[in-house]
Protein backbone atom coordinates (compact mmCIF):
# COMPACT_ATOMS: atom_id res chain seq x y z
CA UNK A 1 0.00 0.00 0.00
CA UNK A 2 1.29 3.43 -0.33
CA UNK A 3 1.21 6.93 0.71
CA UNK A 4 1.95 9.92 -1.63
CA UNK A 5 3.15 12.81 0.13
CA UNK A 6 2.28 16.24 -0.72
CA UNK A 7 4.71 16.74 -3.58
CA UNK A 8 3.81 13.77 -5.37
CA UNK A 9 -0.49 14.64 -5.57
CA UNK A 10 0.81 18.34 -6.40
CA UNK A 11 2.71 17.08 -9.34
CA UNK A 12 0.00 14.57 -10.34
CA UNK A 13 -2.41 17.37 -10.44
CA UNK A 14 -0.25 19.58 -12.22
CA UNK A 15 -0.04 16.98 -15.21
CA UNK A 16 3.87 17.70 -15.69
CA UNK A 17 5.61 14.47 -15.46
CA UNK A 18 4.65 12.05 -17.99
CA UNK A 19 6.76 9.15 -16.29
CA UNK A 20 5.17 9.98 -12.72
CA UNK A 21 1.99 9.58 -14.29
CA UNK A 22 2.52 6.69 -16.66
CA UNK A 23 3.56 5.37 -12.91
CA UNK A 24 0.31 6.43 -10.94
CA UNK A 25 -1.69 4.98 -13.95
CA UNK A 26 -0.39 1.79 -13.38
CA UNK A 27 -1.12 1.46 -9.73
CA UNK A 28 -4.16 0.77 -8.57
CA UNK A 29 -6.23 3.06 -6.50
CA UNK A 30 -7.16 0.71 -3.54
CA UNK A 31 -3.21 0.03 -3.26
CA UNK A 32 -3.40 4.04 -2.43
CA UNK A 33 -4.66 5.49 0.54
CA UNK A 34 -3.85 9.47 1.81
CA UNK A 35 -3.42 11.14 5.21
CA UNK A 36 -5.02 14.11 6.82
CA UNK A 37 -1.88 16.00 6.79
CA UNK A 38 -1.29 15.59 3.08
CA UNK A 39 -4.97 16.73 2.60
CA UNK A 40 -4.16 19.59 4.57
CA UNK A 41 -1.52 20.75 2.97
CA UNK A 42 -3.19 20.29 0.02
CA UNK A 43 -6.60 22.40 0.87
CA UNK A 44 -3.93 25.07 1.93
CA UNK A 45 -2.46 24.92 -1.16
CA UNK A 46 -6.06 25.77 -2.75
CA UNK A 47 -6.56 28.32 -0.24
CA UNK A 48 -3.73 30.22 -1.46
CA UNK A 49 -4.14 30.12 -5.48
CA UNK A 50 -5.50 32.80 -7.47
CA UNK A 51 -8.75 31.09 -7.72
CA UNK A 52 -9.32 28.55 -4.49
CA UNK A 53 -12.43 27.84 -5.85
CA UNK A 54 -11.38 26.17 -9.04
CA UNK A 55 -8.91 24.52 -7.03
CA UNK A 56 -11.37 22.94 -4.47
CA UNK A 57 -12.74 21.97 -7.01
CA UNK A 58 -9.96 19.72 -8.63
CA UNK A 59 -9.06 18.43 -5.14
CA UNK A 60 -12.67 16.96 -4.33
CA UNK A 61 -12.29 15.02 -7.54
CA UNK A 62 -8.81 14.07 -6.90
CA UNK A 63 -9.66 12.80 -3.18
CA UNK A 64 -12.76 11.41 -3.98
CA UNK A 65 -11.04 8.30 -5.36
CA UNK A 66 -8.84 7.67 -1.59
CA UNK A 67 -9.49 6.78 1.64
CA UNK A 68 -7.49 9.92 4.21
CA UNK A 69 -5.90 7.99 7.18
CA UNK A 70 -6.22 10.60 10.39
CA UNK A 71 -3.25 11.31 12.41
CA UNK A 72 -4.95 9.69 15.68
CA UNK A 73 -3.22 9.41 19.03
CA UNK A 74 -1.38 6.05 17.51
CA UNK A 75 0.58 8.22 14.99
CA UNK A 76 0.79 10.72 17.78
CA UNK A 77 2.72 8.09 19.85
CA UNK A 78 4.70 6.58 16.65
CA UNK A 79 5.56 10.54 15.54
CA UNK A 80 6.88 11.35 19.51
CA UNK A 81 9.12 8.32 19.06
CA UNK A 82 10.57 9.48 15.05
CA UNK A 83 10.85 13.17 16.87
CA UNK A 84 12.87 11.83 19.60
CA UNK A 85 14.56 9.83 17.39
CA UNK A 86 15.78 12.49 14.79
CA UNK A 87 16.49 15.09 17.65
CA UNK A 88 19.01 12.71 19.48
CA UNK A 89 20.85 12.16 16.07
CA UNK A 90 20.93 16.00 15.30
CA UNK A 91 18.51 15.85 12.84
CA UNK A 92 15.41 17.13 11.87
CA UNK A 93 12.16 17.32 9.40
CA UNK A 94 9.42 19.54 9.42
CA UNK A 95 6.54 19.35 11.58
CA UNK A 96 3.97 17.93 8.91
CA UNK A 97 6.73 15.63 7.41
CA UNK A 98 6.45 14.51 11.11
CA UNK A 99 3.00 13.28 11.12
CA UNK A 100 3.66 12.11 7.36
CA UNK A 101 6.26 10.03 8.06
CA UNK A 102 4.06 8.48 11.32
CA UNK A 103 0.65 7.69 9.91
CA UNK A 104 3.17 5.78 6.82
CA UNK A 105 5.24 4.12 9.38
CA UNK A 106 2.65 3.29 11.98
CA UNK A 107 0.30 1.61 9.58
CA UNK A 108 2.95 0.06 7.88
CA UNK A 109 2.69 1.93 4.21
CA UNK A 110 5.33 3.06 1.67
CA UNK A 111 5.90 6.51 1.63
CA UNK A 112 5.82 7.95 -1.97
CA UNK A 113 7.87 11.07 -2.59
CA UNK A 114 10.28 12.84 -4.31
CA UNK A 115 11.23 14.33 -1.00
CA UNK A 116 13.68 11.50 -0.30
CA UNK A 117 16.35 13.44 1.20
CA UNK A 118 14.41 14.68 4.08
CA UNK A 119 11.91 11.74 4.39
CA UNK A 120 15.15 9.21 4.77
CA UNK A 121 16.17 10.31 7.94
CA UNK A 122 13.31 8.17 9.41
CA UNK A 123 14.36 4.67 10.25
CA UNK A 124 12.27 2.19 9.09
CA UNK A 125 10.21 4.27 7.08
CA UNK A 126 9.45 2.64 3.34
CA UNK A 127 10.21 4.98 0.73
CA UNK A 128 10.08 5.65 -3.24
CA UNK A 129 10.39 8.16 -5.57
CA UNK A 130 8.17 7.96 -8.79
CA UNK A 131 9.56 11.06 -9.72
CA UNK A 132 13.65 10.10 -9.91
CA UNK A 133 15.71 9.02 -12.98
CA UNK A 134 16.24 5.80 -11.35
CA UNK A 135 12.24 5.23 -10.64
CA UNK A 136 11.03 2.03 -12.00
Amino acid sequence: MFLPDTNLCVALLRRRNPKLIARWQATKASDVVLCSVVVYELRHGAERSTDPAREHGKLDVFLRAFVSLPFDDDCARSCARIRFELEQSGMRIGPHDLQIAAIAHYHGLTLVTHNTREFSRVSGLKLEDWESDEAA
